[in-house]
């Protein structure tokens, strides 16, 4: 009799091995390829949501960057404690600070606080600089670390003013250069109000952030009063100590402090919640804590922030839906992936699974033990993916990526045991009884026609609705509409494929040669051998183009209406503009009519304060566009602003301006004969008959009016009615018409030739008050090539590519740009699966007719016939999808934020943007089928023929 241990060690002997471990060891490569798949997918699903953040969120900080300081900050004000040391305002900011960090983050870059002189008083003394003989006006406050943000080049700082005594204060090195002050000087500003200057400073950064707001702290402006004339203004500080003198000095004054909110620790999600902070301390419970905190019951605080927030939302909700489109596309098409893995793996593992079924194995254990497999498999993959993703994509926000992630890996766990599941529940053989048969074909279609009626309700809804994005986010059905219509068009594609792929391979069976016949009828069957559809390659393929050109048309729509956009915001392809008291010299439009690149262009006389008379009211203000009509019209055209016919224009009866002397003048030189004029339509309505009378700063003329116009370039954003008359016909009777203040042209101009021409030729040279205005000008100007302000140089260009500067727009489209490529990626790697899967069988057919004589030549080219027509004719249906959803959903998208200005335009189908992704994809998948079956076919081929059909 065996003893115990000995029958325990038998017992051992014959325990089965776990399924796992021994289905793991025995299919490493396919658990290897399963692994990298989940790790695959579940990084790229976790990482659009943590890059779609970052992306919104760092355009929200450039937006907000580039307000200001200013629109960006907490401006709180409160009346002046003059017996409180300066100590105080520092202690009432540190309190502030704390009270409002809770709600508003904070930065201490671009703060500043103190104390204000309520009143600017000139400065009386003799001696300094008056231009037109107006006093230098002076700006007196207190500034907190002033000391910080400039160096000392005179004297001393400020200390506490002496009773008695002028107030001790500090003016900039470069003001006191301007105006002529010194170190020592007594600034008289009447018998209560003189300050002493002690020391000199200059700024350290003059376009610290620190600065801005504070009245010429750094120079001395030259300001233009309203009635007119000019004076110097500069700012002078004094010491915190002096605080009740700088009062006194001021007829009184006003404590303030300026807390800007920090641009970078602003986030998208957020700013609902941020426009809810700043409206609790603008009249809520955030200014009453405020107000308590401080100790001062008559706090005041103002911010441009509900503004600014305001326009961050509408933008971020207007880009919604073309952020979500591509990693929409990006997550349809990585789940289309594993269900095509998993139903690969699955029907080559058909027979085992069945005969573990017919050895009494319950359908639950079976799938049971599947399950534990995938677990084992992409838990640990999936697991690193979604680590990975959130360290090197940091965002505070990561619900919805680890949402994503745990989505990406439930599916890929659960496709193969679903899949099996499905097997197991059918009948075994080919197609089952043929009541099952019709029954699974029944399920399918009603399956595919509800899919269908969702599609068509959701096309239906939003081009009814239009894009109504939710607060809080962007519209799901916007964002999925696009989706549907790829997955429709997959459906018939693959109801259709295999019958025009039948009928090819028939009218082939005609021609010379088996190749091109074999490789169409093996392609219009399954990898059963069945008449049945593929349909999820296919739908891997037309997600993935669909979303491609579908984004692709949306840019380029966007780029075009941008292009129109800028044109119409210059009134050309370029444009010079400048003051009407100082007009544009004939050297400059000589010289930059003859620019490289010039196809049209004239100058343009634009006089605005022009009334037209004995309208049905006493006189309408209007404004009158004198222009060459030749060329004014080429521009017109080009732009598509009030296209006309140059010859309603022409005066044949008019001589040239230039004409002798000793002519007789024409009847069309004499002022009551009418010149011919274009007006826009609001004036059609109110003109009495006859000739109308224009009434202009240097006399009247008379207009016959000869048609309308909706627009004119000249005036882009005209805000009220426009008069274009010809300029031979006007000058002859008014000749200050003749010199313009504006150049319009189209072509291609290159701005760096056109800047630096204006600058030399186009600014005439000054001096004296004039000189001082330009200079000051050129201080202020954002122009670049030291153009004064108040000039302009544009071209459509530049403008164009101001408008595309924008961050947001940036990110979006860098965010779909990313998503369509791994949503193609995902798509090829979805035909290599089928390839792959496919190579065994058709390894052994190329085998069977290599011994009927088939050369390795003609094997490649039937692999290819085989393979290419099913992706060619997903990709062209991909296309053709693309086009349709263009045209279905196009005008529901809004344009002009991704644009940067206000646009009509709406998406329409369109062919290179389509196409050029179509054939992009088309030769990648083309590439991948040949390259796979020139590597592995011919070892696969001869593995066969050594060792037989082994299956």
């Amino acid at each position: 009799m065996l003893t115990h241990r000995e029958r325990g060690r038998r017992g051992d002997e014959h325990r089965p091995a776990p399924w796992v471990r021994t289905r793991l060891r025995s299919a490493r490569a396919a658990a290897a390829l399963t692994a990298v798949l989940a790790f695959v997918t579940v990084l790229t699903v976790t990482a659009l949501p943590r890059a779609t953040d970052r992306g919104a969120n760092s355009a929200l900080a450039a937006f907000a960057q580039d307000r200001g300081v200013k629109a960006t900050s907490l401006h709180l004000t409160a009346h002046p404690r003059p017996d409180t040391p300066a100590a105080d305002l520092d202690s009432a900011r540190d309190r502030l600070v704390g009270q409002i960090t809770g709600d508003l983050p904070l930065t201490r870059d671009g703060e500043h606080h103190g104390t204000r002189a309520l009143t600017d008083r000139a400065v009386l003394n003799d001696g300094y600089d008056r231009p037109g003989g107006i006093a230098p006006q002076l700006h007196l406050l207190y500034l907190q670390g002033l000391a910080g943000h400039a160096t000392l080049t005179d004297g001393a700082w400020p200390g506490p003013a002496a009773p008695g005594e002028p107030l001790p204060i500090a003016v900039s090195r470069r003001a006191a250069d301007t105006i002529g002050l010194r170190v020592g000087d007594t600034v008289d500003s009447g018998p209560a109000a003189r300050a002493r200057i002690v020391g000199l400073y200059r700024a350290d950064d003059p376009h610290d952030r620190y600065w801005q707001e504070l009245p010429c702290p750094e120079r001395a402006c030259l300001k233009t009063l309203d009635g007119g004339g000019v004076r110097w203004e500069t700012a002078g500080f004094a010491a915190g100590d002096s605080r009740p003198a700088l009062l006194a000095w001021g007829g009184g004054g006003e404590d303030f402090w300026r807390l800007p909110v920090d641009p970078h620790a602003l986030r998208a999600d957020r700013l609902a919640a941020l426009r809810s902070g700043v409206g609790s301390y603008l009249a809520g419970s955030g200014a009453v804590r405020a107000a308590e905190v401080t100790g001062r019951p008559d706090l005041t605080i103002g911010t441009l922030l509900p503004e600014v927030l305001a326009e961050a939302t509408a933008r971020h909700r207007a880009t919604a839906p073309l952020a979500a489109i591509g990693p929409a596309g990006v997550v349809g098409v990585a789940a289309v992936v594993l269900c095509l893995a998993a139903a690969l793996a699955a029907d080559r593992r058909t027979a085992e699974l069945r005969l573990l079924r017919a050895r009494g194995g319950s359908r639950a254990g079976i799938l049971l033990r599947l399950l534990g497999e995938n677990a084992v498999t992409v838990l640990p993959a999936a697991g690193a993916a979604t680590a990975l993703a959130l360290v090197l994509l940091p965002t505070p926000r990561w619900t919805a990526a680890v949402l994503a992630a745990v989505a990406g890996t439930l599916l890929a766990v659960l496709a193969l045991p679903v899949r099996a599941a499905a097997l197991l529940s059918s009948p075994p053989g080919t197609g089952g009884p043929p009541e099952g048969a019709r029954a699974s074909g029944r399920r399918r279609a009603v399956g595919e026609l509800l899919v269908l009626a969702v599609t068509c309700a959701a096309v239906a809804e939003v081009r009814r609705r239009g894009a109504a994005p939710s607060a809080s986010g962007p519209d799901p059905l916007l964002v999925t509409a696009p989706l549907l219509v790829a997955l429709s068009g997959g459906l018939l594609l693959a109801r259709i494929q295999p019958a025009v792929v039948g009928r090819l391979a028939a009218l082939a069976r005609r021609g010379r040669g088996p190749i091109a016949f074999l490789g169409l009828a093996r392609s219009a069957r399954d990898s059963g051998g069945r008449h049945r559809p593929a349909v999820l390659p296919a739908l891997a393929l037309l997600l993935a183009v669909t979303t491609a050109g579908f984004g692709a048309t949306l840019l380029d729509t966007v780029d075009g209406a941008r292009l129109r956009a800028a044109r119409t915001a210059v009134g050309g392809d370029a444009a010079v503009l400048v003051p009407q008291d100082a007009p544009l010299p004939e050297a400059f439009v000589t010289a930059a009519d003859a620019l490289p690149g010039v196809r049209a262009s004239t100058g343009v006389r634009i006089e605005r304060q022009t009334y037209l008379l004995g309208t049905g009211r006493l006189a309408v203000q209007v404004t009158l566009v004198v222009v060459e009509p030749r060329a004014y019209a080429e521009i017109a055209r080009t732009v598509g602003a009030g296209a006309f016919d140059p010859a309603v224009l022409a005066d044949p009866a008019a001589p040239s301006v230039a004409a002798p002397s000793d002519t007789a003048p024409s009847v069309a030189a004499r002022p009551d004969v009418p010149v011919p004029a274009l007006i826009s339509p609001g004036l059609a309505g109110q003109l009495t008959p006859g000739p109308q009378r224009l009434r202009t700063p240097g006399g009247e003329l008379l207009a016959t009016v000869v048609g309308t116009t909706p627009a004119t370039p000249a005036l882009p954003e005209a805000v009220r009615e426009f008069v274009v008359v010809p300029v031979g016909a006007a000058a002859a009777r008014l000749p200050e018409l003749a010199r313009p203040d504006n150049w319009f042209a189209v072509g291609d101009i290159d701005g760096d030739r056109l800047r630096p021409l204006f600058a030399a030729r186009g600014l005439a040279d000054a001096s004296g008050l004039a000189g001082l205005l330009r200079e000051e000008a050129r201080e202020v100007s954002e122009e670049p090539g030291g153009i004064p302000d108040g000039y302009l140089v544009r071209t459509a260009r530049e403008t164009a590519a101001a408008l595309a500067a924008d961050p947001l727009q940036h990110s979006t489209v860098r965010l779909f740009r990313s998503a369509a490529v791994a949503g193609v990626a995902f798509a090829l790697l979805a035909v290599l699966l089928t390839v792959l899967r496919a190579s065994p069988d058709r390894a052994a057919v190329l085998a069977r007719l290599r011994t009927m004589g088939l050369r390795p030549r003609e094997g490649l080219a039937l692999i290819v016939a085989e393979t290419v027509p099913q992706t060619l004719a997903a990709v062209a249906g991909g296309a053709v999808v693309a086009a349709g959803a263009v045209a279905l959903l196009g005008p529901a998208f809004d344009l002009s934020l991704l644009v940067g200005a206000p646009v009509g335009d709406r998406p329409a189908p369109s062919l290179l943007p389509v196409l050029l992704p179509t054939a992009g994809v088309a030769l990648l998948v083309c590439a991948a089928v040949v390259l796979e079956a020139a590597v592995s076919g011919r070892r696969q081929i001869a593995t066969e023929l050594r060792a037989g059909d082994r299956r």
